[in-house]
């Protein structure tokens, strides 16, 4: 058996995730299949690449030599097809590559683009992993990225970047279903909470770490469930569960979106640039800026808690 960009791949995902679970997710493959991957490659290479262990999965010395060899080669594949795939779209006029986090910015920081740079190719590069874009960038990959970190666990910031804060704290709200006791008050206390089961996205880079932090502190212990956001909508929405949430989220008929007593919960939205905007690089942040603070001030439940807080979201840009 010959190794490919494939396995590669499975290899650098089962380490950055440290689990086969959350790899077969970001990879769109079953834990099974992955499993009977990695026991094929180990078995051509003739030793194991990773400790199985309850916590998860971590790589042997053996391991850690063949990642050391993996990841510069499968960073120079996808360099490679990115590059490719731009040359192929756009041979001669400039480029734009973003790359992001999930926002309801992202429709009107799209927009404004177009229309700021018209003629300009704009692709976007969507990953639940802030630390995966981070990468894309510092390789050249990306020109922008728009990824938030969350507080208590920060993310792998590499040289080279043009780093700025775009919001030094969003408090992260909760959704709950609209019947749910906790939903006629205007601002929710984490103890109101305590019987309900939590839903949480963990390849979410320290989404799950967060939480659990938060939940520690308040002396909580809920049953927590592992899925993806839009699953957990549904869930949310019968009843089921309760979940964080992005303060800019709108509510639904059977959902409801409220601040948590005392904000326990907030991440740092940051602005990272590898260089390669040039003259428009000032202008394509200004357009970020702009579309957050649309997005900010159009959702009520936010609107207020800004105006509480008094937060210059509301009247001046984010600097």
């Amino acid at each position: 058996m010959e190794l490919d960009v494939r396995h590669l791949r499975a290899l650098c995902a089962i380490a950055d995730s440290g689990s086969l679970h959350k790899a077969a997710r970001q990879l769109g493959v079953s834990q099974p299949s992955l499993t009977t991957q990695l026991r094929r490659i180990e078995n051509a290479l003739g030793s194991a690449l990773f400790w199985r262990e309850r916590s998860g999965c971590r790589p042997t010395p053996v391991g850690r030599a063949v990642l050391t060899r993996a990841r510069p080669l499968l960073a120079e594949m996808t360099a490679l097809v990115v590059e490719a795939k731009a040359a192929a779209a756009c041979s001669d006029g400039p480029r734009l590559r973003i790359g992001s986090t999930a926002s309801r910015a992202l429709p009107g920081w799209l927009g404004r683009l177009r229309q700021r740079l018209p003629g300009t190719d704009i692709s976007l590069h969507m990953d639940v992993s802030a630390n995966a874009l981070l990468r894309m960038a510092a390789a050249g990959q990306l020109d922008v990225v728009f990824v938030h970190e969350v507080e208590g666990c920060p993310l792998l910031m590499p040289g080279g970047l043009d780093v700025r804060v775009l919001v030094e704290r969003e408090p992260q709200f909760v959704s709950l279903a609209s019947g749910h006791p906790a939903a006629s008050a205007a601002v929710v206390e984490l103890a109101d909470l305590a019987d309900d089961r939590w839903i949480v996205d963990p390849t979410v880079d320290g989404e799950w770490d967060g939480l659990r932090r938060v939940l520690a502190a308040a002396g909580l212990n809920p049953s927590v469930l592992h899925g993806d956001y839009h699953t957990a909508a549904s869930l949310v929405a019968v009843g089921e569960a309760v979940a964080p949430c992005q303060p800019t989220s709108g509510p639904r008929e059977d959902m409801a979106i409220r601040p948590l007593r005392g904000d326990p919960l907030a991440v740092r939205l940051l602005w990272c640039s590898s260089g390669g905007t040039g003259e428009d690089h000032e202008g394509v942040y200004a357009d970020l800026v702009a579309a957050y603070r649309e997005v900010a001030s159009g959702a009520a439940a936010y609107r207020q808690w800004l105006l509480r807080h008094k937060s210059p979201l509301l009247t001046t840009p984010a600097a």
